[in-house]
């Protein structure tokens, strides 16, 4: 509630207007059953068709009046909640864009797209129904309660001995629903990940005739939703036939003696008429604060989610200047000093006593088996994750005293598998960094896709391009910025030999200035690097140039062997 109190804050002007509305709404509709009584008990048997006929016009007038007041409380209320979610869906897609890694992987993607969607929109519908009948039926009952006591007491006791049952039915489920929601909306998570992975694996799918094998992952994961749903459903279903049963024995308990207090003369028949106009305002004010709690519980186990994700720590890296420990000799640009790495405490490292340095005007090449910690490495510099030991400094600073602005702002990168917009092929490129498109074709034909028009519309995903075409329009993108470090992450997998080298003498020749690390499988895309990294089950077995390595690092000279061998 208080997540959901705090987005409604800035709107309290609205809000107040809506409850003033409902409850003026309220007070207007409480009185048409008092007319009513007077028509049939007072105007009529005295034959006052003058009165009779005012009464009725006072009815219908007032009809109107709450009509039109609740017509424009609900568009208030509905204003309101589409706002609040609006800003509270911005907080958590800037919140989520600002994830630390650790705190993404502990969350889960799926699980992240299903708060933004299926939670806030639980979420908001609460803030509507709040305003709407949130406001409404606690007047109502209220009122209602106390206007007919006021006309007659002894049929009063009968809901007064009802109601408190009724609402203890109501509050113990509710309070119950939270969990079972929260429940609902995890396997919602397990549905979104299954979906996500078969429309965007949907090829590969097919390619291996998988589809009856993931209809099958898909219907489990749809099964466990559903299951979880029905037994949300039915615990919340309960209060409903509970409520009937008592609001219906009360309904004929209050026939039963008004029909017989009228018979002995101790009541007008009117007053029974309207008692049982206000005994149904009373029914639906009880089943419209019934739905509030059904609908809290969902809500409030959305909004538990909710707030998980916008209550993680801020990011507190601060751009003071401060230097890491040790020297600094002016011409290192990144320096990685004993650094260790794993991604969960109970794991074992993925990086262990990483330690080497990069300076002014040199490149690094990365090279090792598949899952020896190449892209950990890099992860790390860019400041995903923070390092479980050790040190890594850009320009002799800690990154860990640097903002996240000021670190990234250095880089271009192509990772493995990167995105690819539904766009033109200068909007992939400039990727709202406000690049020219001079400067973007240039990165495009130093890339070697200078044929391409700028304004070819690529698919989501690049589907109308080739892998080759996707990897060399990444690095386009990667290249266009000017970045001081440049950081091709295995980008070269889908290109031939020819073309790769070609691509590696084009940035080597334009961007001199600029420090080149490449993660790759390949020597031939790492050999002619000032230093080459050998990375072997997260440590560094290998740190050098290309012919220090094959004299003294054996791991690097069987993989050149294994490559390079047949051609010399």
């Amino acid at each position: 509630m208080k997540l959901m109190l705090e987005y409604m804050r800035p709107y309290k002007g609205k809000v107040a207007l809506t409850v003033f509305l409902k409850f003026a709404a309220v007070i207007f509709e409480l009185l048409i059953p008092y007319m009513l009584e007077y028509m049939i008990d007072e105007a009529a048997p005295k034959r006052q068709i003058i009165h009779v006929i005012i009464a009725g016009f006072i009815m219908v007038l007032l009809a109107i009046v709450v009509r039109a007041m609740n017509v424009a409380a609900n568009r208030m209320a509905t204003l309101t909640a589409r706002d609040s979610i609006y800003t509270l869906r911005r907080d958590l897609f800037k919140k989520t864009i600002y994830l630390k890694g650790a705190d993404f992987d502990e969350i889960t993607l799926p699980s992240l797209i299903s708060r933004m969607t299926s939670d806030s929109y639980n979420v908001q519908s609460f803030i509507g129904m709040i305003q709407r009948i949130g406001v409404r039926a606690p007047i109502m009952l209220t009122g209602g309660l106390l206007v007919a006591g006021i006309m007659e007491i002894r049929l009063s006791v009968v809901l007064l001995c009802m109601i408190p049952v009724m609402m203890f039915v109501t509050v113990f489920v509710s309070s119950r629903g939270i969990p079972v929601f929260r429940n609902v909306q995890a396997k919602l998570d397990d549905v979104v990940r299954v979906l996500r992975e078969n429309i965007t694996g949907v090829r590969i799918i097919r390619a291996l005739s998988k589809s009856e094998y993931e209809k099958k992952r898909f219907f489990n994961a749809n099964k466990n939703l559903t299951d979880a749903d029905i037994r949300a459903g039915m615990m919340m279903a309960l209060p409903n036939p509970l409520m009937n049963l008592l609001l219906n024995i009360g309904f004929t308990l209050i026939v039963v003696i008004g029909a017989y207090r009228v018979n002995a003369g101790d009541m007008k028949p009117g007053v029974i008429l309207a008692f049982l106009t206000y005994f149904n305002m009373i029914l639906q004010a009880v089943m419209g604060i019934n739905r509030i709690f059904i609908q809290y519980s969902k809500a409030g186990a959305s909004a538990d989610r909710i707030a998980l994700v916008l209550e993680v720590p801020e990011d507190e890296r601060k751009t003071d200047g401060a230097y890491g420990s040790g020297e600094y000799d002016g011409d290192t640009v990144i320096e990685f000093d004993n650094v260790s790495f794993c991604y969960d405490k109970n794991s074992a490292e993925s990086l262990k006593n990483i330690s080497f340095k990069v300076k002014k005007g040199e490149s690094l090449g990365i090279i090792g088996s598949t899952g020896c910690g190449k892209t950990t490495l890099l992860n790390l510099l860019l400041a995903f994750y923070d390092v479980s030991a050790g040190t890594i400094r850009l320009h002799g600073k800690d990154i860990r005293n640097m903002s996240l602005h000021d670190i990234r702002r250095k880089f271009g990168i192509v990772f493995q598998n990167d995105t690819i917009f539904n766009d033109t092929v200068y909007e992939n490129i400039n990727f709202g960094r406000g690049i020219s498109r001079d400067k973007a074709k240039e990165a495009a034909q130093t890339a070697m896709i200078g044929s391409f028009d700028m304004d070819y519309p690529v698919a989501i995903k690049g589907m109308n391009l080739s892998g080759g075409q996707r990897q060399r329009l990444l690095i386009a993108r990667a290249l266009a910025g000017d970045s001081e470090i440049i950081v091709f992450d295995d980008s070269s997998s889908a290109l031939d030999y020819k073309t790769d080298a070609v691509i590696r003498n084009n940035i080597r020749e334009k961007y001199r200035d600029s420090i080149r690390i490449t993660v790759a499988q390949r020597v031939s895309s790492v050999k002619d690097m000032t230093n080459i990294l050998v990375l072997e089950e997260g440590e560094m077995i290998g740190f050098g140039t290309h012919e220090s390595l094959l004299k003294e690092c054996e791991v690097y000279k069987d993989i050149y062997m294994s490559q390079m061998g047949a051609f010399e």
